[in-house]
């Protein structure tokens, strides 16, 4: 196949900063592996991308060329972080169109990067050329009874949020427009063809998530059971499931064998309150602790030495899946459509949703299964390497970018 030239319009990047931002960067980098890119993003993001190439140099970095868009002051002035960045992504996307239009560009297919959402149009099908939409998709409802332990505006939130995303899904024409004239559709999940009512021969269901390699050679494990999980204190990411089942694991354990086991929880969030009352309720702080945010090399220590990661968590994807699946870890999640879809049982146990106390035993028990047959943890350690490096590593997700080109060329 002849080199084409992709123009790629990423909303969010920046590749010294984590999650999304850093998640923009790999997906220019790995388009430019096998094809040109034009990459349209924000002025905000235009000092630390000419700063990291300046700083690092790479020959993929010659088929980039970056140009920065963004709304004037009278359109943007009153996004805070944190505040009205759907609104004001959706603002971009539609202005974008008009100022590639005043550009002299020579390209073959348009493809729209991120926001990742499934329910917010894409307007790059005007430009009249094959387009690529995605990685996307969104987060499904919190089952009801996850949320007992959370305040009444986060089951008002949740239900309000799903009726808006189906009312988006069933009668929005700038969606079904976005729908009709993409080339291919990436889902991040299996619930999109679903949401969106997609036709069978324009997408793929792939997972976006990824994760640089920062794995060194594990070092012999001593008796520590070490659990860790990593995310924002909210409740989606289910914390307090992760909470009490590793209480109700620490407690059926001999006392002796108690002092082996600990959890660790990172990161920070609205949520870190409940979490600690939880904790000191339980008298429970002599085996968990929760560590802020940290620099990158301190957190991927943690990963390393980790045997197990517990993420009972309810969104469509998880970043975090890819770096634990990176370092070796044995993965315990809910068997939903994002981190339960992404492992198998080879290399984890994915959890039934069900009643909330059923579901704390079930991620119990699997915490159990892991600590009292050390031997079937590192067959999972092993396959769950080699699923990272099949699945989940940036290089991985080039190939099936680049499959995606070649198919629409």
């Amino acid at each position: 196949m002849s080199i084409k030239t992709i123009l790629a319009t990423c909303y969010t990047v920046n590749p010294y900063r984590g999650s999304k931002e850093k998640m923009g960067w790999n997906f220019i980098v790995q388009i430019a592996r096998y094809q040109k890119v034009i990459a349209i993003t924000r002025k905000k993001n235009q000092a630390p991308i000419e700063k990291y190439l300046n700083e690092n140099k790479n020959p993929v970095f010659n088929n980039i060329t970056f140009l920065y868009f963004d709304l004037p002051n009278w359109m943007r002035f009153w996004k805070k972080e944190g505040r009205g960045g759907l609104l004001h992504y959706y603002m971009w996307q539609r202005s974008i169109v008009p100022f590639i239009k005043r550009q002299t560009l020579s390209f073959d297919i348009v493809h729209n990067v991120n926001f990742n959402t499934d329910w917010m149009p894409s307007f790059l099908w005007k430009l009249n050329k094959p387009m690529v939409w995605g990685p996307v998709g969104s987060n499904s409802r919190i089952p009801k009874q996850y949320l007992k332990l959370y305040s009444k505006k986060h089951h008002l939130f949740n239900e309000l949020t799903w009726i808006v995303k189906n009312l988006i899904w069933k009668h929005s024409q700038s969606l079904q427009k976005t729908i009709d004239n993409s080339t291919h559709i990436w889902c991040m999940n299996r619930n999109v063809p679903t949401n969106l009512g997609l036709k069978e021969e324009n997408y793929s269901i792939h997972p976006p998530v990824a994760s640089e390699d920062f794995f060194s050679a594990k070092k012999e494990k001593s008796n520590q059971f070490n659990v860790l999980s990593v995310g924002r204190f909210v409740a989606l990411k289910g914390f307090d499931l992760t909470i009490n089942a590793f209480i109700g694991f620490v407690r059926s354990l001999p006392r002796g064998e108690q002092k082996y086991c600990k959890l660790t929880l990172i990161g920070t969030g609205p949520e870190k309150e409940l979490y600690q009352k939880i904790i000191d309720q339980n008298d429970a702080n002599d085996c968990i602790e929760i560590l802020e945010w940290m620099d990158q090399q301190s957190l991927m220590q943690k990963y390393q030495d980790a045997t197990v990661f517990l993420f009972p968590s309810h969104e469509g994807a998880g970043m975090v899946i890819a770096e634990a699946l990176s370092f070796g870890l044995p993965i315990i999640c809910l068997d939903n459509d994002g981190p339960g879809q992404y492992i198998t049982e080879a290399m984890g146990i994915a959890v039934p949703e069900q009643s909330y106390t059923d579901t704390i035993i079930g991620l119990k028990q699997a915490l159990l299964k892991l600590y009292k047959i050390p031997h079937l943890t590192k067959i999972m350690s092993d396959r769950a390497r080699k699923h990272y490096e099949e699945k989940f590593s940036w290089e991985s997700r080039g190939a099936h970018l680049k499959n995606i080109y070649n198919k629409i060329a």
